[in-house]
């Protein structure tokens, strides 16, 4: 899994491991649902530009914690005789909702940064919470990934 993860805005520093763990539950996910050869641009941020996002793309007024934008779901033309690469998306991640998140649920930053990466993960492969048995669905595929992480709840 080539797992590409870049901040914005650029000046904005988070600590390695956040990148660590980051590349460990999107890699997880890659080998859980064989998409080894896949691909994915992460972006780490804050609140104001995810809050950006969100008013742009979805109409929602607020900072979430993670959005996936699945290449299945562009209109980008399909590359033939490119790499053999399952290009499957992007994510951007609020590493300060995350942290703010963390504190509310009681655990840790690491534990909320590998379940937003999961979530997102997910999302980008097609699962989807919108129905209560889809929501029920990743719910357990969200428990199955974590726990072969070694972080369950």
């Amino acid at each position: 899994m080539n797992v590409m993860i870049s901040n914005y805005p650029e000046e904005l520093e988070f600590p390695t491991d956040i990148e660590e763990n980051v590349r460990a539950a999107a890699e997880k996910v890659g080998e859980l649902y064989g998409v080894e050869n896949g691909e994915v641009s992460v972006t780490l941020t804050n609140n104001e530009y995810i809050h950006t996002l969100n008013k742009q793309y979805r109409g929602i007024d607020r900072p979430t914690d993670v959005l996936s934008f699945a290449l299945n779901e562009s209109e980008e033309p399909d590359v033939e005789d490119g790499p053999d690469v399952n290009v499957l998306g992007d994510l951007v991640i609020s590493v300060e909702r995350a942290k703010e998140q963390a504190a509310d649920y009681g655990h840790s930053v690491k534990r909320e940064i590998a379940f937003l990466t999961v979530h997102g993960m997910l999302h980008l492969l097609g699962y989807d919470h919108m129905e209560e048995e889809d929501r029920l669905e990743m719910e357990a595929e969200q428990r199955f990934v974590m726990e072969k992480l070694g972080i369950p709840r």
